[in-house]
């Protein structure tokens, strides 16, 4: 697919919100253990930190969740793809005898996710129902071969300025192109043929190696190890929030291409076929049974700056920690790829450089949330602080997605041009599977 394209395919939501005015102790549950070194097999693995404990996982057959350099170590699993070797991992499925059998997330909305979407899909061929076990064909791939691009210099449609814009003032960018783009027929959400159980397998690596794990022109732009001999590859994974609780979650995919390239996920636009866009309405509750989406939070003018004095403990609750589209933009590693060989990327994400989004579900009972209504298609809620909020400093951070339902009916919150908060607007999806909790036991 051509730059052109590309953006062609950008959404609205930057020249939407072109004229907003904008404004610890340590981790607990995990245990120490040693360095070790990185493997020169295919891509290698990332060296090792502090591990979260097995008990905070949601996706249980991870191998490892690493505190120190934010990478969940998952199963790898071999397929094909036009006589191409392909490379995927299994984060979630439709049946829940399947994903105890996995260790993966439960999510009985990706059912729904064929509802007058047949692209949202794609069928693969294997002789084993349990995706995984048994060779596995698939009818299309990612391209991994672009180069990520992300110009933040100035606001996109600001007024030429004598000197530099502020550090706030970075969003929209005025420059993107993802580095990764779905090719034809190509879904991460996949069926057996003659089966109705949709899993959750995006690709992450093709071809047969050498493999980049630091520029990733075969590689997803957040794999930071990939060893075809261990049949496992380490991904980084993103520091978030739901109902009040730290949370981690991996990125796989956006239908958008700004999000895909500042979430450094893999452009797949058939994903904003999956019904339905406010399917929950994002202000009530996600609670269509018809609908293969949740809701997930973000905003444009949080605060920033926070960030220049972090918490101990990384990205988590309390003061320090800013969140949303601008401030993730306004910090200089944001155009850097993701690698071990790129320290400063990792740490700067470890301590609150990403998006910070909230999820409204995970695939555990607790508070407001019901796993009943988990997916890890999610339907992005982009809010807009009103200059009043802002001016009274309450756009601060939020970790709630009751809260910001809240302040939605409220007013406090609108969608981009003051539009009711919603995705109707955007009509955004985002591929992000939970991973686990940060505080407490899944």
């Amino acid at each position: 697919m051509t730059t052109k394209a590309v953006a062609r395919l950008a959404s609205a939501v930057g020249l939407a919100v072109a004229g907003v005015t904008l404004g610890g102790s340590p981790v607990v549950g995990v245990s120490a253990v040693g360095a070790v070194p990185v493997q020169n097999v295919a891509g290698g693995s990332a060296p090792t930190g502090l591990t979260l404990a097995k008990n905070r996982q949601t996706i249980t057959s991870a191998l490892r969740v690493d505190l120190t350099r934010d990478f969940a170590r998952l199963p790898l699993h071999r397929g094909k793809a036009d006589g191409e070797t392909v490379w995927y991992v299994i984060t979630d499925t439709s049946n829940a005898r399947m994903a105890r059998r996995l260790g993966v997330n439960h999510s009985p909305k990706l059912r729904n996710a064929q509802r007058d979407c047949p692209a949202c899909v794609q069928e693969v061929k294997t002789n084993r129902p349990l995706l995984g076990k048994a060779p596995v064909r698939f009818q299309g791939a990612p391209d991994f071969s672009p180069t990520r691009t992300l110009d933040r210099t100035r606001a996109a449609l600001a007024p030429v300025e004598a000197n530099p814009a502020p550090k706030p003032k970075t969003f929209p960018p005025t420059f993107f192109t993802p580095g990764a783009i779905a090719g034809a027929g190509y879904s991460p959400f996949v069926r057996v043929a003659g089966r109705h159980v949709v899993f959750n397998a995006p690709i992450v690596a093709t071809g047969n190696g050498p493999f980049d794990v630091k520029t990733h022109t075969n590689t997803h732009d957040r794999t930071l190890g990939i060893d075809t001999e261990a049949m496992t590859t380490d991904l980084l994974f993103v520091r978030g929030f739901a109902n009040g609780e730290s949370i981690a979650y991996l990125s796989f995919d956006s239908s958008d291409a700004f999000t895909a390239t500042l979430e450094r996920s893999t452009l797949t636009p058939a994903l904003a076929g999956l019904q339905f866009a406010n399917g929950g309405d994002g202000v009530r509750r996600d609670d269509r049974a018809d609908s293969a989406r949740a809701s997930i939070f973000t905003f444009v003018n949080a605060k920033t700056g926070l960030e220049d004095s972090p918490p101990a403990r990384g990205a988590s609750q309390g003061k320090g920690r800013s969140q949303g589209l601008t401030h993730a933009l306004s910090l200089a590693i944001v155009g850097v790829d993701a690698a071990v060989a790129n320290p400063k990327v990792l740490d700067a994400l470890r301590r609150g450089a990403d998006v910070s989004n909230i999820f409204s579900d995970m695939p555990r009972n607790f508070g407001n949330s019901q796993r009943r209504e988990y997916s890890p298609a999610w339907d992005l809620q982009i809010g807009v602080y009103s200059d009043a909020a802002v001016a009274q400093g309450r756009n601060g951070l939020k970790t709630d997605a009751e809260t910001v339902k809240r302040l939605a009916r409220r007013g406090v919150i609108t969608a981009p041009g003051g539009r009711p908060h919603g995705s109707a607007l955007t009509n955004i999806v985002i591929n992000c599977p939970a991973l686990a909790f940060l505080d407490r036991r899944a």
